[in-house]
């Protein structure tokens, strides 16, 4: 008796553990709005920054001038967000594991892109650049605000407001090339 007590007390600390874990991978907490764990947000932030650099290279080389001069920036962007969290993350302000490659849903787009040219390329290019950093916008916008690390939701405030303005961008990369004017000025 003692044993199932000991297990069921196990499992009941274990389970939100869990589930803020299986929610962030299945959406769940982005759409209650609950903070992901330290290691699931530095885990999609790594991811994200990959990403970003990757296919933002793709970017410079195969899109149209819009796009290249956005991709440069991204590239630069990302790049020092990767860098930013590498150091918080090795100089022990935040205990998680770096993730070292792109999951499988990342390597697929990417996969895409290198596949694509001209306006099937630009098409994807841009709508995978709204979709990210939407992402991460409401990623670090839960985390900032009830995110379990002080440091990193403090970096998580501060990158915030670039994120948010890459969202803009992109938003009127893939507006420009879809000839959208629906709440332009």
């Amino acid at each position: 008796m003692k044993r199932l007590t000991v297990v069921a007390t196990c499992l009941l600390f274990a389970t939100p553990v869990l589930a803020q874990s299986l929610g962030e991978k299945t959406g769940v907490n982005s759409t209650l709005g609950i903070a992901p764990t330290t290691q699931d947000f530095v885990t999609q932030v790594a991811i994200s920054d990959l990403f970003e650099i990757n296919s933002n290279k793709l970017g410079a080389e195969k899109g149209n001038a819009a796009e290249k001069s956005f991709a440069t920036q991204m590239v630069t962007d990302h790049t020092k967000t990767s860098t930013e969290l590498k150091t918080l993350v090795t100089g022990g302000k935040v205990k998680a594991e770096l993730p070292t490659a792109l999951d499988s849903a990342h390597q697929s787009k990417l996969d895409k892109l290198k596949g694509l040219s001209g306006a099937d390329f630009s098409s994807s290019f841009d709508s995978y650049q709204v979709d990210a950093h939407k992402d991460a916008v409401n990623l670090f916008e839960r985390y900032a605000k009830s995110g379990e690390n002080a440091d990193l939701k403090d970096w998580a405030g501060k990158t915030l407001p670039a994120l948010q303005h890459h969202l803009e961008l992109a938003q009127k990369l893939d507006d420009a090339r879809s000839g959208a004017t629906v709440g332009k000025k």
